[in-house]
């Protein structure tokens, strides 16, 4: 079923948990999130990541998940990620989309309110929910050539930009990156202690991916109630196809018996990370 991430994260918070966003692009990526994470009784985002967005986009994502939510009993939030057009943002609420996105954390402090205060009320009409980012999470971006540097998020900016903007949640900057790590991080967690103790919103964590198991455990333990995935399943999903091409014997296999392995390899990624968020049963 479809609901806000306001919802979602409202009970994370009380309860002490986060609830994994998996960035999906297809059908198959879809369908294999979402059967897993019914399995696991847990809550889940589907992100789509704007810069991923073309035309065809807007007809196909927002149709197949609108199409599929209400087969499941779990929550489902549709959230458009790292949005940085309003035009971008207008289409997302137009289709469907629970929750969105304001990436405004390359721009100044001042301007980043601005513009998020503005996402925030055009939201507002279509009850969907808003994240916004402060700091900058840094890494590569999709092309994996430009790498932007970390800037870390300041306590006494949250309580201003929270209270400035209304905005349901917030993505801060601890110590990740998105993307690939070429050394593993190490997350601030006596500065996410401080976020969240004079945060009135739910925190948010981006680059999910590759980040060591026991420091996902600890920024959960400590006010992160969401944390966001992509590089993990496109690393999983393409060792999946390596493996069935050098098993496959058939010119012409079956596109069934190689999607459903490509599902369950995603689906593992899920599990995996429903557990780290404490996610599984929550339903």
């Amino acid at each position: 079923m479809l609901t806000t991430a306001k919802d979602v994260l409202k009970d994370a918070r009380e309860k002490h948990y986060a609830v994994p966003g998996f960035n999906c692009v297809a059908d198959i990526m879809i369908r294999g999130i979402l059967d897993r994470a019914e399995t696991l009784r847990a809550p889940v985002f589907l992100m789509l990541y704007a810069a991923e967005v073309d035309d065809k986009t807007w007809r196909y994502y927002p149709a197949i998940v609108k199409a599929v939510a209400g087969q499941y009993t779990i929550p489902i939030v549709m959230h458009l990620d790292h949005a940085m057009e309003f035009t971008v943002i207008q289409a997302a609420l137009d289709d469907g989309f629970t929750s969105v996105m304001y990436d405004g954390s390359n721009l100044p402090f001042d301007e980043n309110v601005e513009m998020t205060r503005k996402v925030v009320e055009l939201a507002a009409p279509y009850g969907a929910s808003v994240e916004a980012e402060l700091g900058l999470v840094g890494g590569f971006d999709l092309s994996a050539k430009n790498n932007a540097a970390n800037i870390l998020t300041q306590p006494d900016e949250v309580i201003t930009f929270v209270e400035r903007t209304g905005v349901d949640s917030l993505a801060v900057s601890i110590g990740t990156a998105h993307g690939i790590y070429s050394q593993l991080p190490k997350l601030d967690i006596p500065l996410l202690k401080e976020l969240n103790a004079v945060s009135t919103v739910p925190l948010v964590l981006h680059g999910g991916s590759g980040t060591p198991e026991e420091q996902i455990c600890d920024a959960v333990a400590n006010g992160i109630c969401k944390f966001n995935v992509y590089a993990d399943c496109r690393v999983a999903m393409w060792k999946c196809f390596k493996k069935i091409a050098a098993e496959t014997q058939r010119n012409d296999p079956l596109p069934k018996s190689y999607i459903m392995q490509l599902q369950e390899a995603l689906g593992d990624v899920v599990e995996e990370k429903a557990k780290l968020a404490g996610a599984v049963g929550r339903v």
